[in-house]
């Protein structure tokens, strides 16, 4: 499956589930700076197509976004709360990626793009957004593949170890008995 195939394939599955789309324009509407949702809630949502369930229960959803101008942990829970305002049935998580590196021992991240490279997996490092035109844009510095080919693979970016442990207490092989876990070295 190339990349322009699977982008498509993302985009079809994305439009066409309404709960997504209805919480897509909610963050949209937030008109943060280079504001995305990303981790599971993409992840997720391949990986039941792909094993044909229904959704899988989030344990949050993941918004990111990059604003230098304000790295206050104090704004970021103003925004959860908003959307929370909006929302309530949701547990949301809002992290700005500008703040960050400093939690995580980086040199700081330029943008969204660069700071999801240093999340654990592959098939978790993508992120999508509604834009103004109403459509959905994605991005994903490892690409595709892994996520549609139900691969769990380490960012290169990413300690092994606390991606072992992370497989272990995530359990996906219990909920999507398809996926195949792949260990390559960093």
């Amino acid at each position: 499956m190339n990349q322009l195939y699977l982008e498509e394939q993302l985009k079809k599955i994305i439009e066409s589930d309404s709960w997504m789309m209805q919480i897509l324009k909610i963050v949209s509407d937030l008109k943060l700076n280079d504001c995305w949702i990303g981790a599971g809630f993409v992840r997720n949502k391949i990986w039941d197509v792909k094993h044909g369930k229904t959704r899988s229960k989030l344990n949050d959803i993941d918004v990111i976004y990059y604003d230098k101008s304000n790295i206050t942990k104090e704004f970021e829970k103003s925004l959860e709360n908003k959307l929370i305002n909006i929302a309530p049935h949701l547990n949301w998580s809002v992290k700005n990626q500008a703040r960050m590196h400093l939690r995580n021992g980086h040199k700081p991240y330029a943008n969204c793009y660069e700071a999801i490279t240093f999340w654990p997996e592959t098939a978790t490092s993508i992120a999508i957004k509604q834009n103004i035109n109403n459509q959905i844009e994605y991005i994903a510095p490892y690409g595709l593949h892994d996520l549609f080919n139900l691969l769990i693979v380490p960012t290169p970016k990413f300690d092994l170890t606390i991606f072992n442990d992370r497989i272990i207490k995530k359990a996906w092989k219990e909920k999507w008995n398809k996926l195949e876990i792949k260990i390559t070295s960093n």
